[in-house]
């Protein structure tokens, strides 16, 4: 009898630990509009998880460590504190949190301080918007960033899904205007091709290694590669040559499809379809890892180049990899097998390096940085950290994983405190964004919004 009992329990036991198995879905939202909630899956309360949220969302907006400010009645801007300016990476971050949370006036006055001072409103860069200001509005650039029209424009979508076009914007029409301006056109450039409009940034300084100007020449711009349907690292210039791998969200093409009604819905798809195909070519088999920027076709940049041999790395761009994956997952599931394999890859490798240890920059083979390759943050020495940014964008990728080591991520993340380290270095900015979009992947809060009604 007692043996009997003993093999009841063992087996009893072997069921739960099966059925505590995380166990990612097959199907995703796009068709099942279901969403998991992981921090339940593994223990927590429902409750301690929505006040959780909250708390996390409140520290990026109304905390004492906040980065959204308001501007009189009708404007908000988010500020990347440790820069001293304001970016489009950060406005359209806080645009897509601001329609999932429901909060439309955080949205509108987002919206409003974008378009106002970011947006060119005419001439060749119409539409497309300058991708650093300073905090009174003041351009420091004139310049995109492809990745800030790629949330703009998407969360345009939502918005106009949720709330509507007859309530003082409409964030439909605002969006096709972006997308239709961000078809290839062509131009009368003078002199050498810059990047990030001539602000002394990467593609302006490439561009002056060893090359003469140049008289008038006729030119494009595009926020897409015509020729890949691959997102560019700057929709002019230079920085269209090439790409960066965080700026792929192919889910998001599938919103522009299903919903941006601008006539272009097969052309979405395709590159959707061309985005998928680019990270399995840029992201490294056994690590996970990625460069900052890649080639069209997935080759690291710089690799052989001193000056430019940090770009190569995996580092801060790259960390929104694993997140941007795991949304593609969660929203489409249209590349699960690959995505399942990439989630243990990257889990794997930052697991082998130490759950509470890991560092925010490696080479792509997993090796670390030495010395210029080692990118500053803000004016801060560089320096390798165990960055919450980088804790968070891990502990997303759970969502894709079946091992176990996904619960150490996800409890790391938990229970890790977004404060400074004892240098006094803080990020609220960008740790803080990726932390709450970490936060947002995990409960089940980060959703596709369906037009009202649908």
């Amino acid at each position: 009898m007692k043996k009997t009992f003993i093999l009841l329990l063992m087996v009893l036991s072997a069921a739960g630990l099966r059925a505590s198995q995380p166990t990612p879905w097959k199907k995703g939202a796009f068709e099942i509009r279901k969403y998991r909630n992981l921090f339940v899956e593994m223990g927590h309360k429902e409750a301690d998880v929505e006040a959780k949220l909250k708390e996390v969302f409140n520290d990026v907006f109304r905390g004492p460590n906040k980065v959204y400010f308001e501007v009189g009645d009708t404007l908000g801007y988010i500020s990347d504190i440790k820069n001293h300016d304001v970016r489009t990476e950060g406005m359209s971050y806080g645009m897509m949190v601001a329609v999932q949370f429901g909060e439309k006036d955080i949205f509108d006055r987002l919206w409003r301080w974008a378009k106002k001072y970011m947006q060119h409103q005419d001439g060749i860069r119409e539409g497309y918007f300058a991708w650093s200001c300073k905090t009174d509005g003041t351009r420091n650039a004139e310049g995109a960033a492809s990745d800030g029209e790629l949330y703009f424009i998407t969360s345009l979508i939502f918005a106009s899904n949720r709330w509507g076009n007859n309530t003082g914007i409409d964030y439909g029409a605002e969006a096709r205007r972006i997308l239709d301006c961000s078809m290839p056109k062509e131009y009368e450039q003078q002199g050498r091709p810059g990047g990030f409009g001539g602000f002394g940034g990467f593609g302006g300084q490439a561009q002056g290694q060893g090359q003469a100007q140049t008289g008038p020449r006729k030119a494009k711009m595009f926020l897409i590669d015509p020729e890949t349907k691959l997102i560019t690292f700057t929709p002019d210039g230079f920085g269209q040559s090439f790409t960066d791998p965080s700026y792929h969200i192919p889910a998001f093409y599938e919103v522009w499809a299903k919903w941006a009604g601008d006539g272009r819905a097969d052309y979405w798809q395709a590159a959707a379809d061309s985005s998928r195909v680019f990270l399995h070519r840029a992201i490294h088999p056994v690590t996970g890892l990625n460069p900052d920027q890649c080639q069209f076709d997935g080759t690291i940049r710089g690799a052989n180049s001193p000056w430019m041999r940090g770009n190569a790395n995996f580092r801060y761009d790259s960390w929104r990899m694993p997140m941007n994956i795991a949304l593609d997952y969660e929203w489409s599931c249209a590349d699960r097998e690959w995505q399942q394999q990439y989630g243990h890859h990257i889990q794997d490798f930052f697991y082998s390096q130490g759950v509470n240890t890991f560092v925010d920059q490696y080479r792509v083979d997993g090796t670390l940085p030495e010395g210029n390759e080692i990118l500053r943050a803000g004016g801060s020495e560089p320096k390798l950290r165990h960055s919450i940014g980088l804790v968070a964008t891990v502990a997303a990728a759970s969502v894709m994983c079946s091992h176990d080591k996904s619960r150490e991520f996800v409890e790391a993340l938990w229970n890790a405190r977004h404060e400074p380290f004892d240098d006094g270095y803080f990020d609220a900015y960008y740790d803080g964004l990726l932390r709450l979009f970490a936060f947002m992947h995990l409960s089940g809060h980060y959703r596709v919004i369906f037009p009202a009604g649908n």
